[in-house]
């Protein structure tokens, strides 16, 4: 490899150098969507930082293959096998089927995906396919007295193991911190932390999904579900499992033990984790507030890659707090950087020396803890350098294998969904300074006369607290 890459490994909680199992190659998986509702941005932040790891190692030259589950049965809404089913209260919550609840949010999962330029899993497996395989691994926990049934249910036994909190580094008196008295407490389990592995006596009097097996009708729980999608597209040795800090336990915490009880051995070497995205009152989330999404970005006229750019100049680790002024001066850096890089010209041979300097500025930022920040500090720097269009150009395109902010691409599609050339452009914003000039002579009647020539070509002014704005009058027809 061209670099050596490292970054935090919440198993051993510290920045190690990436060594995959077999060189050149790397087993990677992502913990999917629950898909009874729409995504908010503070989860999509965790899949933007995924797809930047993803993409790092793909731009360094390592061949990834990166697996994602989609849970489309037995997430509870207590991550400790508690509460209401996630897709029965998305299901009665729409009077749908779960089923037609789990297509219409995994479709608009991936629209999300599309508008935020995250590349799709090589492969993505619902949870409701792999029926087969989750019975298999709970019947061979059983034979090897890693798991009990009791009332009716299938239970991991986190007693048989030596370190339980081996990637939470919590401790069972801890954990009796802060248990919410409205949750109730399963009375059939042996120890406070185990877990169920399937569920044969369900709480829930309408549960649509059930399948048969060797102890009854019944369906799976949520912890089983990516150890066995993982293993069935990555083997027994996987190198690198992605999700959010809230997945560290209980949900990445019962994957370890039932996959290390299962297979007798490690199971995966690097583990990493993307903190809250926030806002002013505490950790995003669907349940309060205003629901943030990529569609209510977008109804309010932000430019989803705003948004990832938004989260590229922040570091995974550290928690990011959300803000439409925050958001509203990342979209106008965003909006100089595409119009400076769409303003290269592209003639000319391309200096090898400096684009291969500048890629590796670019690529030590990327492998030192994926640090995305100042990878875009790099991308900046380039465009400030005495070198040709055409090398800025190149590099701006290489980078954007990473950044995927369509940076050599996006004006010129503004422009053309605008309507409006760089010569008009030119033009409007000669007309906003000279109408600007005219309001501090208190030449007031002047103002009125550009901005009327101005709407007459179709061109919209708006006076805002951060100066005038224009946009195209969407019913103009050109004469």
């Amino acid at each position: 490899m061209e670099n050596r890459l490292q970054f935090y490994n919440t198993l051993t909680r510290k920045v190690e150098r990436f060594v995959p199992n077999e060189e050149g190659k790397v087993a990677m998986y992502t913990c999917g969507p629950t898909v009874y509702h729409f995504a908010h941005i503070g989860n999509l932040r965790s899949y933007i930082e995924e797809d930047l790891l993803e993409k790092t190692l793909r731009y360094i030259g390592y061949d990834v293959k990166r697996v994602m589950n989609i849970t489309d049965v037995g997430h509870l809404s207590s991550d400790a096998d508690t509460g209401e089913d996630k897709m029965l209260k998305g299901a009665k919550r729409e009077q749908k089927s779960v089923m037609e609840i789990a297509r219409y949010y995994t479709d608009a999962f991936f629209d999300d995906c599309r508008e935020l330029n995250i590349k799709t899993p090589d492969v993505v497996e619902p949870a409701t396919s792999c029926i087969p395989e989750f019975i298999h691994m709970i019947e061979g926990l059983l034979e090897k007295g890693y798991a009990y049934e009791s009332g009716g249910n299938i239970y991991f036994d986190t007693s048989r193991l030596k370190d339980y909190y081996v990637l939470s580094n919590h401790n069972e008196e801890e954990l009796l911190v802060g248990v919410r008295e409205d949750v109730d407490e399963d009375v059939n389990k042996r120890n406070k932390t185990d877990f169920v592995l399937w569920f044969t006596k369900s709480k829930f009097d309408s549960q649509e999904l059930k399948w048969e097996s060797p102890w009854g009708t019944g369906y799976p729980g949520w912890h089983i579900e990516c150890s066995c999608i993982s293993m069935k597209h990555l083997g027994e040795y996987m190198d690198i499992h992605c999700g959010g800090v809230d997945n560290i336990f209980p949900h990445h915490t019962n994957e370890i033990a039932q996959s290390e009880a299962y297979l007798g051995h490690k199971w995966c070497n690097y583990w990493f984790h993307v903190h809250h995205l926030n806002d002013r009152t505490g950790k995003m989330s669907k349940s309060k507030g205003e629901f943030l999404t990529v569609a209510l970005l977008k109804s309010k006229g932000y430019d989803p890659r705003v948004y990832r750019f938004f989260c590229l100049q922040s570091h995974y680790r550290k928690p990011l707090e959300f803000s439409y002024e925050v958001l509203d001066n990342t979209g106008a850096a965003y909006e100089k950087l595409v119009k400076r890089i769409a303003g290269l010209k592209r003639e000319g041979e391309v200096d090898r020396e400096k684009f291969d300097s500048y890629r590796q500025k670019f690529q030590e930022a990327l492998c030192d803890d994926l640090n995305s920040s100042m990878a875009v500090t790099v991308l900046y720097d380039m465009l400030k350098e005495d070198m040709t269009d055409a090398t800025k150009h190149a590099l701006a395109e290489d980078f954007d294998r990473v950044l995927s902010l369509d940076l050599t691409t996006a004006y010129a599609e503004k422009e053309a969904e605008d309507g409006v050339d760089a010569e008009t452009e030119s033009y409007i914003l000669e007309k906003i300074e000279e109408r600007r000039a005219a309001k501090k002579e208190k030449n007031f009647a002047r103002a009125d006369e550009i901005r009327s020539e101005l709407l007459a070509r179709g061109i919209i002014l708006e006076d805002t607290r951060e100066g005038v704005k224009w946009k195209r009058d969407s019913s103009w027809k050109k004469a």
